[in-house]
């Protein structure tokens, strides 16, 4: 249990790199303790878990398939059991499988929806409890793309996923708002983490030109975000979906 009364806990799904783990930075940062989620990367989740600590902030591991009720019950048990609370849910936790429409495997197609869709879903609901239950109110973040409005060929699951995601966030915040919990949705650009480079070596190179700011986005960029929205500043904003892009989604000049 945290001896600090008035220390207000978040948890971070998929926190063992990449954005989520610039996410889990940022809060710390921001004087929050931690919940650092990972599936399959635990030496990743302990590094972010170091990195945390350094920072001066509590960190607690939680291993689990989001997509799964059971690993998320244990999850948020072992947050309650070890903390009391959680104030805030980062829904970041996230795949995608690159194939024509036409030719995906059903399997690839189930993995990302339960993934992406259903661990945002699950992750709500049992963070939306607590929050209730508390009687204090908190926040919800989820973490969406560019993929939450824009068709992308070959992404046909990522982008179902990713535009579920955005119309989940508002009802999630209609329901929600009375019991004092804000939803909202960050919804990044082109990110320059582990991920995207394996895609592309010269992502970098590659996507600037099409950002009005010159520049692919960072993990920090992505954390600044978040920070504001969890964060008492923003109150009164919920139910949106602020984009982090360098004004890529908005430009007229922006191609596939």
């Amino acid at each position: 249990m945290n001896s600090e009364e008035n220390t207000k806990v978040a948890l971070v799904t998929g926190a063992s790199k990449g954005v989520g783990r610039g996410i889990a930075y940022g809060l710390a940062e921001a004087g929050w303790d931690l919940v650092v989620n990972y599936h399959s990367d635990l030496e990743g989740a302990e590094e972010t878990k170091r990195e945390i600590e350094q920072r001066g902030r509590r960190c607690l591991i939680a291993p689990g398939d989001v997509g799964m009720k059971g690993d998320v019950d244990a999850m948020f048990a072992t947050i309650m059991e070890d903390y009391g609370r959680l104030d805030c849910l980062v829904n970041n936790a996230g795949c995608q499988t690159w194939s024509p429409l036409l030719e995906m495997a059903e399997e690839d197609w189930d993995r990302t929806l339960r993934t992406n869709l259903k661990g945002c879903f699950l992750c709500t609901q049992a963070a939306g409890r607590i929050m209730r239950d508390s009687q204090c109110g908190g926040v919800i973040i989820n973490i969406g793309s560019g993929a939450n409005s824009r068709p992308f060929p070959n992404l046909s699951g990522y982008c179902a996923s990713k535009g579920g995601i955005d119309q989940f966030t508002r009802v999630s915040a209609v329901e929600l708002g009375p019991h004092g919990i804000r939803v909202n949705c960050v919804a990044p650009g082109a990110i320059e983490i582990e991920r995207t480079r394996e895609e592309s070596p010269d992502y970098a190179a590659s996507w600037s030109p099409f950002t009005p700011l010159g520049r692919v986005g960072v993990p920090k960029d992505v954390a600044q975000a978040v920070v504001y929205l969890a964060g008492e500043g923003a109150d009164f904003i919920t139910g949106q979906t602020l984009y982090v892009d360098g004004g890529l989604w908005t430009s007229t000049h922006w191609a596939y």
